[in-house]
């Protein structure tokens, strides 16, 4: 079992201030494979405080500087690949090539992406007679989550490095694991001293102390909605900047003109993957009411013909445990609650699948004659269960997708374009995927309502790192 409690403050891998052992533990076969230590409020004044000293000289680094050190990023994350996906297969229970060709590589796209936006992104232009610069909003406090752990480091740690600003990481204490290696390829990289800093922990030991310190200028958190409601009264009192990427129930409408099989095979791939664990999966499904049934039976037949369950060593694989036991629980318990609340099991259920007694694996699940009012529409379950619900009308789908708090993502697919294009802009989400369409790392990612606010990936990804100052009378007065 490997012990690695050190933290990385100051360009030097340092021991923490108060040691607290945790183990990291495999999600597949619930024992532990690795010791860090939890860390505390000495730990991060101490990172703070390294990252202060760091930022007058990162800050005032030139472009060419700032694309040097990318470069050498690149080639040594490309060199590590293989490492972040086993960690990250171990850590949180990703199949194996998900973890190569999805988990880990997505990393890679949003450092390759961040240097491409870096190349020409205009942080002088004027406007009449006024200098508008754009600088590095200071300290940033980076709290990421353990389903996508090091593609949302990276899509935070890339924009920082961009914009010019210092930085505290910390990783979930759930999978922590590529988080060390993501800071030793920076330290191999030759990013300054001080610039990126590491400290593992937990949310009350040093998520509060990351998002109450008076020197942090900027807090960026991934996570749930609950945690992100105390994160922003942390970082209230010294009125720092909070970028929020939180919850999701997203809809996936599926309107009466849609290709019905190739809608339903698209939009059960999308809550599958990863076991149903990410923020932006389309995890209720709309379908006109007078096809629900053959709606409910093309997804009952995806599920068990395509998305097996299996040990994430596996390269057959297509679904592992999920990464956690809290996870497992709460699972459980939404799947239950469904069927007490007469939701009808398609296929899947509460339990192990078949041939698991142990691991935190989950039967996929497929729920149909879902209501607007039922738990399972309501909350987010972060799990691989799908709820079929139906609609009468156009106007109807509109309305339940929006009938939630949350606004983060949403699919809609239609035969006309044009019609899918016009019902993406009645939804109230802060991204909407026409026909099945993929992400783009280029694109904003985040939502509306109590999916947060800010934006993460590419140019808006930056910007959200960068402060506006306005330089007036940069330029003499005309003579008159």
């Amino acid at each position: 079992m490997r012990t690695t409690t050190k933290f990385y403050i100051d360009g030097a891998w340092v021991d923490p201030a108060e040691p607290r052992l945790h183990d990291v533990i495999n999600p597949a076969t619930e024992e532990p494979i690795a010791k860090i230590s939890l860390g505390s409020a000495k730990d991060v004044d101490r990172a703070v405080a390294a990252a202060r000293r760091a930022f007058p000289a990162w800050s005032e680094s030139s472009r060419g500087e700032r694309l040097a050190l990318f470069k050498r990023i690149l080639e040594v994350f490309t060199k590590r690949l293989p490492d972040l996906a086993q960690a990250i297969s171990s850590e949180m229970g990703a199949p194996k090539n998900l973890a190569i060709h999805a988990q880990a590589a997505s990393g890679l796209g949003h450092m390759g992406e961040m240097a491409r936006v870096l190349e020409s992104f205009p942080f002088e232009d004027e406007w009449n007679s006024t200098l508008i610069r754009r600088e590095a909003v200071g300290v940033c406090a980076l709290i990421t989550p353990w389903n996508w752990p090091i593609n949302q480091i990276a899509c935070k740690v890339a924009p920082a490095l961009a914009a010019g600003c210092t930085m505290v990481l910390k990783p979930s204490e759930l999978a922590p694991l590529n988080a060390q290696i993501f800071a030793e390829i920076l330290e191999e990289a030759g990013v300054p001293k001080g610039v990126f800093n590491l400290v593992n922990g937990d949310g009350p030991g040093v998520g509060v102390a990351m998002s109450s310190h008076p020197d942090v200028d900027m807090v960026s958190f991934t996570g749930s909605t609950r945690a992100g409601i105390e994160i922003a009264r942390n970082a209230a009192p010294t009125v720092k900047r909070v970028s929020q990427e939180l919850g999701g129930k997203s809809p996936n409408v599926i309107l009466d003109d849609a290709d019905l099989a190739a809608a339903v095979g698209a939009g059960v791939a999308a809550v599958m993957i990863n076991s149903g664990q990410s923020c932006n999966a389309p995890a209720r499904m709309l379908v006109p009411q007078s096809r629900h049934d053959e709606a409910a039976q093309i997804a009952k037949a995806e599920v068990e013909t395509k998305w097996k369950v299996g040990v994430p060593t596996s390269e057959q694989t297509a679904l592992g445990p999920l990464a956690n036991a809290k996870q497992f629980e709460k699972v459980q318990r939404l799947i239950q609650k469904g069927i007490e609340e007469g939701a009808k099991v398609v296929t899947g259920g509460i339990g192990r699948p078949e041939g698991f007694n142990k691991g935190y694996f989950v039967r996929p699940t497929v729920f149909a004659n879902v209501r607007a009012d039922m738990t399972v529409a309501r909350e987010e379950i972060f799990g691989p269960v799908i709820t079929v619900m139906p609609y009468k009308d156009e106007a109807e789908a509109v309305r339940i997708a929006n009938d939630t708090l949350y606004g983060l993502s949403s699919q809609v697919h239609s035969g006309d374009l044009a019609r899918a294009h016009r019902v993406a802009n009645k939804i109230r989400a802060g991204m909407v995927h026409l026909n099945g369409a993929p992400l783009d790392f280029g694109a904003p990612f985040g939502g509306y309502k109590q999916s947060g606010n800010g934006r993460e990936w590419g140019r808006f990804g930056l910007e959200e790192f960068l402060e506006v100052k306005a330089v007036m009378g940069h330029k003499p007065a005309p003579a008159h």
